[in-house]
């Protein structure tokens, strides 16, 4: 086991009293990385500790849950727990999320507000010291546009099974009036809205920074009933969805420790090549961002198909070098 008994058993009532539907026997196997055993003899000295907790039948399951919470002693939150709320809220400021950045800052005045006096003082000089010795390396790229009012709308739509009415701005394009169902929100280097076609039905993706007017509208409008919106996101290399292609990419010896440690995509298969080197390959859509992310491996990456990703790869190099013409002969 990764921690001691007490340790996964304090864990799991935890995760009892933080689930309003209570928690399986299956569950505690996956999410505590146990056996059937352990995971019936955790609940049973859960059961032993806190009397409070209820049995919930859910055909063909049980659960098992705490109403009423646990106490603020049981419930105090670590010095690593603390730190990393900490940097997390950090790293959206770095990156231009304000808002959400708050949100969390607002989170961790509210749990230190809620722990006792000496428990706090006994941590605070480590997180002092820790909030020192660590920081967000802030990498060139979009700045994300996450406003807190757009959000709010968003949520509100999402929530009430409604509409969601925008101005939508592109560059070299017309601003358009949308009016769609709202699936969710993906946020990275930029921040989609994930929306429905109230007509056709089909998913599209709406950068959250070129939308303006937005607002809840009357009726009702849901996501199509077999959406899933991290399936969705898993389709695409970065963000941009299109044609969802078989990728294969040969790297050379000398990039194959990195290649084996890099995460290329969920569906990805790293197979060691007779050279040394290594043969990726994946299912993805966004060609023109994987082509971006290529460029950052040289040559130590060739592109064995598909065929558009090699399009892709030579339209961005030629449009590239015609830019460093432009600059080495000005006029």
């Amino acid at each position: 086991m990764r921690h001691d008994k007490a340790a996964l058993v304090l864990d799991l009532a935890r995760r009892m009293a933080a689930s309003a539907e209570g928690v399986t026997l299956g569950e505690i196997e996956r999410d505590l990385n146990v056996g059937r055993r352990t995971a019936e003899r955790l609940r049973d000295a859960v059961i032993s500790l806190f009397p409070q907790t209820e049995e919930v039948s859910d055909p063909p399951n049980k659960r098992w849950r705490i109403r009423g919470g646990l106490s603020a002693f049981e419930q105090a939150p670590t010095t690593a727990e603390l730190i990393e709320l900490a940097k997390a809220a950090q790293a959206l400021k770095a990156s231009g999320e304000s808002g959400r950045a708050a949100a969390l800052e607002g989170l961790e005045r509210k749990l230190k507000s809620a722990m006792r006096s000496t428990t706090l003082n006994r941590l605070a000089p480590d997180l002092e010291a820790l909030v020192r010795a660590e920081t967000i390396a802030v990498q060139a790229g979009p700045r994300p546009s996450a406003d807190e009012a757009v959000l709010a709308e968003i949520r509100q739509a999402v929530l009430a099974g409604r509409p969601l009415g925008f101005i939508y701005s592109r560059p070299g394009a017309e601003a358009r009036s949308r009016s769609v169902a709202p699936c969710g929100v993906m946020f990275g280097r930029a921040n989609y809205l994930v929306a429905a076609d109230r007509e056709s039905g089909r998913i599209q993706t709406f950068r959250l920074d070129r939308m303006s007017a937005v607002r809840s509208e009357e009726g009702t409008a849901s996501p199509p009933p077999d959406f899933d919106l991290q399936g969705f996101a898993s389709q695409s290399f970065g963000i941009y969805q299109d044609e969802i292609e078989d990728v294969v990419l040969k790297v050379a010896p000398e990039g194959a420790d990195e290649a084996r440690a890099w995460r290329w995509h969920p569906t990805q298969s790293v197979e060691d090549q007779s050279d040394g080197g290594v043969m990726v390959r994946f299912r993805a859509s966004g060609m023109r961002e994987l082509a971006w992310h290529l460029f950052t491996w040289g040559e130590r990456v060739e592109i064995v198909a598909p065929e558009r990703l090699k399009s892709v790869m030579a339209d961005e190099l030629a449009a590239a070098g015609r830019a460093l013409d432009r600059a080495r002969h000005p006029g």
